[in-house]
């Protein structure tokens, strides 16, 4: 993947989201309050999946009060992965961060993150970790024991899949593969590749307002076929920086 623009900033944050105008103008001024606290320059990039709602004419309003914002549209709804994959396209940090578009996730954690990321030894990606999930025990207990079948599966540990929370560097995505469910196993695939993924408890809170896109009936049998593909993806997956020199045609 690469930034389509080439006005470099240091961080990007990422916010994919679908019929959240109830939700996205708090969330676009706290990520701007939080940025205001870095010395890095920075950019807000939301972008809106197809949304049915006036989502897109609140960003539209908050573009002029907030320079850091960037909006991408979506032509058609083609769901969180596609979002996050057009976010991570057209950001133009050399850090990315990725946060939901629904509230829930804190921004005042992304420092936090950042400081883990270039913690002992540099990693390159720091994922978080609801670890006092602020929803239904219903949703709690399935996505405890989605998390633990898809360990199992795939051979892989990830505490928390379904935190968007997360921050890396944009040389660990330039092979990412893009499929509709990447953006639950985006740990494990960069691990695959040979980067170095480490996990940090976060801060969640409860929805305010709008409503989930996601439940049992739409995750389930659609995940289990997603933790089989990921197995194979696991064993047959190239190797990230794996350039060791590049030479001159003449030499």
């Amino acid at each position: 993947m690469s930034a389509t623009s080439l006005d470099r900033v240091d961080l990007s944050v990422v916010v994919p989201c679908y019929d959240e105008r109830d939700c996205i103008a708090d969330l676009v001024r706290e990520i701007d309050g939080v940025l205001d606290g870095l010395t890095l320059r920075s950019e807000i990039l939301v972008v809106d999946d197809g949304s049915r709602d006036d989502t897109v004419a609140v960003l539209e309003g908050l573009r002029a009060r907030h320079p850091r914002l960037r909006v991408a549209l979506h032509s058609l709804h083609c769901g969180q992965s596609a979002a996050v994959a057009t976010g991570l396209a057209c950001s133009r940090g050399d850090l990315l961060a990725t946060l939901d578009g629904d509230g829930q996730n804190d921004p005042a954690d992304l420092p936090r993150l950042l400081e883990a990321l270039d913690g002992t030894g540099g990693h390159d990606a720091v994922c978080g970790v609801r670890r006092r999930r602020r929803d239904s025990w219903v949703k709690r207990a399935s996505s405890r024991v989605g998390n633990r079948f898809r360990d199992l599966v795939t051979g892989d540990r990830v505490s928390d899949a379904g935190c968007a929370l997360r921050v890396l560097r944009r040389a660990a995505i330039s092979e990412l593969p893009i499929f509709n469910g990447m953006h639950r196993f985006l740990p494990t695939l960069l691990r695959a590749q040979g980067y170095d993924v480490i996990e940090l408890d976060v801060d969640h809170r409860p929805r305010t307002a709008g409503r989930s896109k996601y439940g049992i009936g739409n995750r389930l049998w659609r995940g289990i076929a997603d933790c089989v593909a990921v197995r194979w993806y696991r064993r047959r997956a190239v190797r990230g920086r794996r350039l060791a020199a590049l030479g001159a045609a003449s030499e």
